[in-house]
C-alpha cells in the first residue's frame, strides 16, 4: 500500500469511528431528552426563551431565523419568543427542506407573516410554504439552532441530515448564531468531521 492509499485508508477509518460516535451519541442523548417530563422540558425552555429575549444580538436584530419545536422529542419550545418578537416588530425566518426534480435536496430560511404559515411536511419539522421568499445573505441577522448536544466553542451535534451544516453558510456570516440546548446536553466535546460547521454562541438553561 502506498503513502498515499495507507492515508486515504487511515482518513476512511477515522470518518467511520467518527460517524459510528455520533450515533451511540445521538441515541443516548436522545433518550434523555426524551426522559424529560413534560413539565420540566417546558420550564428549561422558558428560561432559555428568557435568555434569548434580552440578549443583545436578539434585541438589535430586526430579522430572526427560528425552528418551531417538535415537542414530543422535548426539543426547546421557541413559540413564546416567535410572539415576542413579532409584537416587536422583527420578521422571522424559518427553514425549509424539499427534494428538487433532480434528486437534490434543497435547503434554507424563508420568510413567515405569521406563525400560522408553518405547515408540518415528511420531515416533521415545521416549515413555511414554498411561495414564501427564500432569505439570502444579509437577509437574518441572527439564527437560533436546535441542536442534540453542543460544546461551549459551539460545536454542535444535530440529528444527522446535516441540514444546519449544509445552511449556515449560506447566511453566516453575517447572520451570528446562537445553538440552544439543555444544560446536560452542554458537552466538553463532541467527535467532529470536516463538514459540522460550529455555531458564535450557546445558550443553555
Amino acid at each position: 500500500m502506498d503513502v498515499r492509499a495507507a492515508r486515504d485508508h487511515d482518513q476512511d477509518q477515522l470518518q467511520q469511528l467518527t460517524e459510528g460516535a455520533k450515533r451511540a451519541l445521538r441515541q443516548q442523548l436522545r433518550g434523555l431528552r426524551q426522559a424529560l417530563p413534560e413539565a420540566a422540558a417546558a420550564a428549561r425552555s422558558q428560561r432559555i426563551v428568557a435568555q434569548l429575549s434580552q440578549h443583545p444580538r436578539i434585541l438589535a436584530a430586526r430579522r430572526v431565523a427560528l425552528f418551531w419545536p417538535i415537542l414530543d422529542r422535548r426539543e426547546i419550545d421557541l413559540r413564546p419568543l416567535d410572539r415576542l418578537l413579532r409584537t416587536r416588530g422583527a420578521t422571522l425566518y424559518y427553514p425549509y427542506m424539499r427534494t428538487a426534480d433532480a434528486g437534490d435536496v434543497e435547503t434554507g430560511f424563508r420568510v413567515t407573516a405569521s406563525a400560522d404559515d408553518l405547515v408540518i411536511f415528511a420531515q416533521r419539522f415545521a416549515q413555511p410554504p414554498t411561495s414564501a421568499k427564500t432569505a439570502e445573505r444579509a437577509d437574518i441577522d441572527v439564527v437560533v439552532v436546535p441542536a442534540l448536544a453542543a460544546t461551549v466553542e459551539g460545536h454542535r451535534l444535530g440529528y444527522g441530515s446535516g441540514f444546519y451544516d449544509a445552511t449556515l453558510p449560506d447566511v453566516c456570516p453575517p447572520a451570528y448564531s446562537i445553538v440552544v440546548v439543555h444544560d446536560f446536553q452542554l458537552l466538553l466535546e463532541l467527535p467532529r468531521e470536516l463538514h459540522d460547521r460550529a455555531c458564535d454562541e450557546v445558550v443553555t438553561d
